[in-house]
């Protein structure tokens, strides 16, 4: 019974996500080593699934390891410089053979429709094509690359006829050339060339393993273009197969694309927690904070009447109509992830400008004990010194300790200033607590 709350609970939760995600192009990378995993078919039952929740989907996959194991045979050496393939005839070779095979067993793959298979029904369609134009790199640091190659054009027009069509696109790391010629590429610029020119509302990069912080061994969950950016600088020995999807993520956001997600592919059933869930589990990479302190409008006010319901049933806040907040709107202060009001705060002031008044400091229970409340807090106290209020008061039932070890003493109900006094209930005989501000 458990087990199946949670799974009930689950899905109620993610139908937003389902709703929000509905007709929106998400664009899905991941390297040759995720389709040489002995799991790759679970990534193609989510990418079916998502599909089936009419999802736009662009699959662009990679062909790295495939590329060198034919190389190997060969007994060829693999050359590489700055992290590119130097692509010679032979390289080319593998290459296209590469991607033809890999292309195929996507194809394979997606096309499964077995009645015990989590693809039963699914029947979808797969289209590939030369989407890609190419041009060489050329020669740099006196290096010739060959026939490596970067992208010059992205037949948008195209690929979107494809998806209205109901279609998965799938697009392998080859170009070409309006002369006729085959270039290689890389899968993250390839992705990322198709996500700017789709305007995709999602880029998510499936990488081999999670972005942690090499400074404290912690997943980075969510960072700006700019965080980013300074991370990389801080961070320069990065291992690649962290640092390029980090890069492709910031060339991405710094285009237009939204958001970009990395996701460690290695983690089952990660693109659904990703996508489903509110908190995630890969890395969020957006131009603008995925978390946002803000003023309250009144579209905030169901949020709030949500979040506060709770702790006033259990006593912790005086109750308040949706009239009054709507009344009080402009005191108030929401701290928002994902379009969900996670916290929120009211700072009250009189009218000589002199004392202010902390009330309704609430934290949604996922969000308890991880600081908000105190975000909430200081930036209510950085407001009251822009103000120049003197003084700060909280009135509080159950919670005058956490007050107190931020600075705050008791004091009495003959301390309010008289227009603040209003806010005042007998009835729930709160205590006073007073801060001066320095």
């Amino acid at each position: 019974m458990e087990l199946q709350n949670a799974f009930v609970s689950w899905f109620r939760n993610s139908s937003p996500y389902i709703h929000a995600h509905r007709n929106k192009t998400l664009v899905i990378s991941f390297g040759g080593e995720a389709v040489l995993a002995d799991d790759f078919d679970h990534h193609v039952h989510d990418f079916a699934l998502l599909s089936s929740l009419g999802i736009r989907l662009v699959l662009v996959h990679g062909i790295r390891p495939q590329i060198g194991e034919r190389l190997n045979r060969l007994n060829a050496p693999a050359r590489f410089h700055r992290n590119l393939r130097i692509t010679d005839d032979l390289a080319l070779q593998c290459a296209k053979e590469a991607a033809g095979l890999v292309r195929v067993e996507i194809e394979a793959l997606l096309s499964m429709g077995l009645a015990n298979s989590p693809m039963a029904g699914s029947s979808l369609k797969v289209a590939s094509g030369n989407f890609v134009t190419a041009k060489p790199i050329g020669v740099i640091d006196g290096i010739d690359y060959c026939h490596t190659g970067e992208v010059r054009r992205i037949d948008s027009n195209a690929i979107q006829q494809q998806l209205e069509q109901k279609n998965v696109v799938l697009i392998s790391p080859i170009g070409y050339s309006p002369t006729g010629e085959v270039f290689n590429l890389s899968a993250e610029q390839v992705a990322t060339a198709v996500a700017i020119a789709l305007n995709a509302e999602k880029l998510i990069l499936l990488t081999e393993q999670s972005f942690q912080n090499p400074d404290n061994n912690q997943p980075v969950r969510q960072l700006t273009t700019d965080e980013a950016t300074a991370f990389l600088h801080k961070h320069p020995d990065m291992p690649n197969l962290v640092a390029l999807p980090l890069k492709a993520a910031i060339q991405s956001c710094q285009s237009g694309v939204k958001r970009v997600h990395l996701v460690d592919r290695t983690i089952d059933g990660a693109l659904l927690l990703e996508l489903f869930s509110r908190d995630g589990i890969g890395t969020l990479i957006s131009s603008t904070p995925f978390e946002t302190l803000r003023p309250a409008t009144l579209n905030d006010i169901g949020g709030i009447l949500e979040l506060i319901k709770p702790l006033e049933q259990q006593g912790k806040l005086a109750r308040r109509s949706r009239e009054k907040i709507e009344m009080e709107v402009s005191d108030y202060i929401v701290l928002e992830i994902d379009g969900l009001v996670i916290g929120c705060l009211a700072l009250h002031t009189d009218e000589q400008g002199q004392c202010g008044v902390i009330a309704c400091l609430a934290v949604h229970p996922d969000y308890q004990g991880s600081a908000r409340g105190q975000r909430l807090f200081e930036h209510a106290v950085q407001k009251t010194k822009q103000l120049k209020l003197k003084k700060l008061f909280v009135l509080s039932t159950q919670t005058a300790h956490w007050f107190i070890e931020r600075g705050f003493q008791a004091a009495t109900i003959v301390s309010l200033p008289e227009p603040l006094k209003v806010l005042y209930n007998p009835e729930r005989n709160s205590k006073v607590l007073c801060k001066i501000n320095e």
